[in-house]
């Protein structure tokens, strides 16, 4: 029964591992352009503006506010060619228009819609794959919850995010296992665990006074 288990435990751990190395790999590549300013962008940032004249627009829409207001804005940024993870919704109120950030990795968008015209202006910036990196490592995550997560393949991004996760956190507990189980491996073992504990609450200790 043990070997059984021992076995089960063992591929698991090789090919969760294997599966989830993709977004590991992600995710740490992100750290780099996020922590590093003086890394390459891997590419200059572009820009561009254009018009969208007389969108159709809900009436109620100086009324509306959080998701609704995002749920409403929803098709409208669609017909204006502007779809991506909407972000915080400013009111301009002496224009009388709204400033609306659109997010897609690698692209940001500014839509500014005229409430009185239907006018949108939308400008969009290429920011190239560092930065898309470093959004999609921001992303997951309860800011706003209120109204992040609007759109489709963010929420699917949110959803690989929270496996990614959950694998590192059996391949942890399994990469244990499998190390106890050999006896040879033990003393090294157990002198590199506490090495590492060390360190990580030795930092913690330091960051918190």
């Amino acid at each position: 029964m043990r070997r059984r288990f021992y076995g089960f435990t063992r591929d698991f751990h090789l090919y969760l591992g294997l599966f989830g190395s993709p977004f590991v790999l992600l995710f740490s590549v992100a750290v780099f352009f996020l922590v590093h300013t003086w890394l390459p962008r891997l590419g200059s940032p572009t820009s561009d503006t254009r018009l969208v004249p007389a969108l159709l627009l809900p009436g109620d829409l100086r009324t509306l506010s959080g998701r609704p207001l995002i749920d409403a804005l929803r098709p409208i940024l669609k017909t204006a060619g502007a779809q991506g993870e909407v972000g915080f919704v400013s009111r301009l109120v002496k224009e009388d228009a709204l400033l609306i950030p659109v997010t897609i990795p690698g692209r940001e968008t500014t839509v500014t819609l005229n409430l009185a015209t239907g006018d949108a202006t939308v400008v969009t910036r290429e920011v190239g794959l560092a930065s898309a990196l470093a959004i999609l490592h921001r992303s997951p995550g309860e800011h706003a919850p209120a109204i992040r997560m609007n759109w489709f393949w963010m929420k699917a991004w949110r959803w690989m995010a929270d496996t990614t996760a959950y694998l590192i956190l059996f391949i942890s507990v399994s990469g244990i296992y499998l190390w106890y189980v050999l006896r040879a491996e033990r003393r090294v073992g157990f002198a590199l665990l506490f090495a590492g504990a060390l360190s990580l609450f030795g930092l913690a200790y330091a960051l918190s006074y």
